[in-house]
């Protein structure tokens, strides 16, 4: 397994599909993933701070697993098939293992301070590396990530 970052959440265009980005760690792969709107605002929300007035679904969730003794150990994404990328959440240390999307485990974890990890298997077959020549646009990136409001993900 391999430690991924969060680099923040971006619409495509022109398919105006929202997409996280995640980069290892300690390496140089970036890993893609195309997800919906509501987990782009949850992921949105959670990195720049935005404090809803009434907790939303991932909210709702951190608390309950405060509530009942539960911390998340890890979020890990574990597969890719027919496009389609599969997430674990890990409690217990991994004794205890529970299937999701990797966005709703993303912004889980977000929320939580849990580690995110990918197997090298699925960063083999979807992650890319950005050419010294292309990390301006990484720059660029950061910089929309710093001035997009989470509503600008609502559909």
């Amino acid at each position: 397994m391999r430690e991924l970052s969060v680099v923040g959440v971006r619409v495509e265009l022109p398919t105006n599909q929202p997409i996280v980005l995640l980069r290892e760690v300690d390496g140089d792969r970036y890993l893609p993933i195309w997800i919906g709107a509501v987990e782009a605002t949850a992921i949105a929300y959670e990195q720049q701070g935005v404090k809803p007035t009434r907790p939303l679904t991932h909210d709702l969730m951190r608390d309950v697993l405060k509530a009942l003794s539960a911390p998340l150990s890890a979020v890990e994404i574990t597969d890719l098939r027919d496009s389609i990328f599969f997430a674990d959440l890990l409690f217990s240390d991994g004794a205890i293992r529970v299937s999701g999307r990797p966005s709703d485990a993303i912004a889980l974890a977000l929320r939580v301070g849990a580690p995110i990890r990918c197997t090298e298997a699925v960063l083999d077959e979807a992650g890319i590396i950005i050419p010294d020549e292309q990390e301006d646009e990484v720059e660029k990136f950061r910089e929309f990530l710093e001035q997009v409001t989470p509503e600008d993900f609502a559909s």
